[in-house]
């Protein structure tokens, strides 16, 4: 591997538990890219001949860029759902920490409660307009396994809830924070996704990969990748140990999110979805990933995958 100063594009979700996996890397960072004063200003892990550029993007723009028919791999590092992770297996590797599991819980598909949809079998006997985060989401993806075909309304994830609220859709797919906050909007929720998948399965739901692409190595020397898996490894330990830090670099960061000013919710939604599968997926979240592809496979939803590269 080349030591000269290897420059990384690296895209994220803004959601907060994809925010805070990364500031280790860049240090806490005002969101005009200004770091804060002391040492908590300066990257906190070793970052070796990396230097990282964080980007900030909906997860479902993210999939489009590498799922598209051009790829033109605009980031060397970015996060997609596990469901788009079949079109793009022979170009990029998966971390072995960052991803995030659905145990015995997941997205949540909700309805008014004035609704009659009172469950996902409603919804496949029913019928109903669904509005969803994008097709390329393991969400979406889920359901599919789980409802069928339906009839579907994409659209940002923070638009969902409101839209199921005024009547535009019978029902709304939700991630992020909001499958914490919906009944505040009297909404009612009439399925679990990752409570599904368990019952069918009894493993957790995966959602959230975090992918690097293999050609570094050619890029940038032999052991490239390795190298960065180490880097980027260490930078999710790094944000769960120093638990204070990251919730400072949330508030730094929250724009117009007013959620996260509620520490208790916010700590709620990272127990969630910063777990130890988090830190190293390891065998059973090989194992989960696997299944979950190998199903949505069988039912015609995406590729196989023959071979997953986890590093």
């Amino acid at each position: 591997m080349q030591t000269d100063l290897i420059e990384l594009n690296l895209a994220h979700s803004p959601d907060s538990d994809d925010l805070v996996m990364w500031w280790p890397l860049v240090g806490v960072r005002h969101p005009d890219g200004r770091p804060i004063d002391g040492p908590l200003g300066e990257p906190q892990v070793d970052t070796g001949p990396f230097r990282f550029n964080l980007i900030a993007r909906d997860v479902e723009q993210l999939n489009k860029l590498v799922v598209g028919e051009d790829h033109p791999d605009a980031y060397d590092i970015t996060a997609i759902s596990c469901a788009a992770y079949p079109r793009i297996a022979d170009r990029y590797a998966i971390t072995s920490s960052g991803g995030s599991f659905g145990e015995n819980y997941g997205p949540r598909l909700v309805a008014r409660e004035d609704s009659q949809l009172k469950s996902i079998s409603d919804l496949r006997t029913k019928g109903g307009l669904v509005a969803i985060p994008g097709v390329n989401t393991s969400a979406y993806m889920t359901l599919r396994m789980a409802a069928g075909d339906l009839e579907i309304r994409e659209m940002l994830f923070s638009d969902i809830p409101g839209a199921v609220a005024r009547g535009e859709v019978d029902a709304g797919l939700l991630i992020h924070e909001a499958q914490l906050t919906f009944g505040e909007m009297r909404l009612r929720e009439i399925g679990d996704m990752g409570k599904w998948w368990n019952n069918e399965t009894g493993k957790p739901l995966p959602l959230g990969l975090n992918v690097f692409r293999l050609d570094l190595d050619d890029r940038f020397g032999a052991g490239t990748c390795e190298t960065l898996a180490r880097v980027l490894n260490d930078s999710v330990r790094c944000c769960v140990e120093m638990g204070e830090a990251s919730r400072m670099y949330l508030q730094l960061n929250k724009g117009d999110r007013t959620e996260w000013d509620d520490p208790e919710l916010v700590d709620r939604y990272l127990a969630m979805y910063v777990s130890g599968l988090t830190l190293n997926m390891g065998e059973q979240g090989r194992d989960a990933i696997g299944t979950f592809l190998g199903r949505a496979a069988d039912a015609g939803l995406c590729p196989r995958v023959e071979k997953l590269i986890v590093l």
